[in-house]
């Protein structure tokens, strides 16, 4: 078994958006690569949001795909919380994917982003909003990818692989050092390629 088929990849995204689209184009790209990855459509139908936790649980890496739509879902935001809670452990590595929409969007809650954002709390509860709201400023904070409107997907999709591939291959380096037991690297050391000067990496 090699590290990539071992090491699990969390897709988080809304599905009504993308699952057919930009979701579809990656899951194809990981499946050519050999990268192990979990998207809801393998959960069997009529579970609850639990059996996705567990899911998270046991992956080593999430990607946050945030799109226009994203905050229309609770279940992706109830989501998104348990990967903070995990990568806040350093027991997750997350990497945010801005799909068509603003850093500053999702860590501020503006634009469509926003508006999608406040009306789904206009039906959620005071304790809930907190929570999401503060997920979304911290995962949006880590080092990412974004693309534009006018930018090419396909060659968008390609960056995302070798993202993944870059962090799977630094968790593997990392777990080699702990079972030889020398120094704990610093979990920040799982960075993405190529984004040392901007924490956003547009196409």
């Amino acid at each position: 078994m090699t590290l990539f088929s071992s090491t699990q990849v969390f897709l988080n995204y809304r599905g009504e958006q993308l699952r057919y689209s930009f979701v579809s184009h990656l899951v194809d790209a990981f499946e050519r690569n050999e990268i192990n990855f979990f998207v809801d459509k393998h959960e069997q139908r009529g579970k609850d949001l639990k059996n996705l936790f567990v899911r998270i649980q046991e992956s080593r890496i999430a990607l946050a795909i945030f799109s226009t739509r994203y905050t229309e879902s609770s279940w992706c935001m109830d989501e998104l919380v348990k990967m903070k809670k995990l990568a806040d452990k350093r027991k997750l590595h997350v990497i945010p994917i801005f799909y068509k929409v603003k850093a500053e969007d999702v860590r501020k809650q503006t634009g469509e982003f926003g508006d999608n954002f406040w009306k789904l709390a206009k039906v959620s509860s005071g304790d809930q909003i907190k929570k999401w709201k503060e997920a979304l400023e911290c995962i949006s904070h880590k080092m990412g990818l974004s693309l534009g409107d006018q930018s090419s997907e396909a060659d968008f999709v390609k960056d995302v692989v070798k993202a993944v591939q870059s962090v799977v291959a630094a968790i593997g380096l990392e777990d080699k050092e702990n079972q030889f037991g020398k120094k704990k690297r610093k979990y920040c050391k799982c960075e993405l390629p190529d984004l040392k000067k901007s924490r956003t990496k547009k196409l």
